[in-house]
């Protein structure tokens, strides 16, 4: 079990999803897993620099993986389109000409490269340590990135479960559905709203039809889409690190529940949480 690792936070999590970024450091202290900031990161380029160089696209997460290697330790990023760069990155510089020319490119080398991993991986090897029962039934929705490309992912493609069984172990009750890892638009919220609000909403419906109360996410662009196009059935979505710090007896305050554009609130109130105020 990973008992420390080289935390690599993201552009998102330092702003419009702080709430992920906070719940992820209280929950993982809480766990006993120390998570260091990597020093001075920069953005791993995962929403920008696809029509650029394949330098430009490799130095910026080649970066954060020198920190992380520097530290000897194996870098986690809770941003699945991170997670993602980082990955395909490690599969890039596996290449020894593509890790020259990078190391060319950012003037210095990078060392051995470390693991990367998501949050998930980690919280599956750990034993829940419940204080509080949240009895929520749940969708859990993996999105686009963070099971595809196999070469990538962790888990299986078309149904994955990690997300389900380490909800279940903290007390949810994930519910069967289609749309787990169908796409909510991704970036294109300001270039493409239409489409971005049609498949938010598609993912949405199968989440109620499905019997779910909240969906679980744990990717702060699926948590950004699906919360602003919920529509007129409002179901609350939420991170999976603030469904396990519930679950630890946080309160929905500490884990920045309030910060949310479907509140939680009301359905944590029905569940017996207190949620002062």
């Amino acid at each position: 079990m990973i008992s420390e690792a080289a935390y690599y936070p993201g552009c998102a999590l330092e702003g419009s999803a702080r709430e992920y970024d906070v719940s992820t450091r209280l929950v993982f202290n809480a766990l006993g897993v120390e998570l260091r900031e990597i020093p001075d990161w920069i953005c791993c380029g995962a929403s920008s620099t696809h029509g650029l160089s394949q330098e430009v696209v490799l130095a910026l997460p080649a970066h954060a993986l020198r920190a992380a290697s520097q530290m000897d330790l194996p870098l986690m990023a809770p941003c699945a389109m991170c997670y993602s760069r980082f990955k395909l990155a490690l599969l890039d510089l596996a290449n020894a000409d593509t890790m020259a020319r990078t190391e060319a490119a950012i003037g210095e080398g990078i060392g051995p490269l470390p693991q990367v991993v998501h949050p998930l991986q980690v919280l599956e090897d750990i034993s829940p340590q419940a204080t509080t029962s949240i009895d929520i039934k749940a969708a859990c929705y993996y999105g686009c990135l963070l099971v595809r490309p196999p070469a990538a992912g962790f888990d299986e493609q078309e149904n994955p479960t990690v997300m389900d069984r380490i909800a279940a172990a903290w007390g949810a009750q994930p519910v069967p559905w289609a749309f787990k890892t169908e796409c909510c638009g991704a970036g294109m919220a300001v270039a493409r709203s239409d489409m971005v609000a049609q498949l938010s909403r598609r993912v949405l419906d199968q989440a109620r039809q499905a019997g779910a109360e909240a969906v679980i996410v744990a990717c702060p662009m699926c948590q950004a889409n699906l919360d602003l196009y919920t529509g007129e059935k409002e179901i609350p979505v939420i991170y999976i690190t603030q469904l396990i710090g519930l679950a630890l007896g946080l309160s929905p305050r500490e884990l920045l529940m309030d910060r949310h554009i479907i509140s939680p609130l009301p359905l944590l109130r029905s569940k017996g949480v207190a949620v002062h105020g």
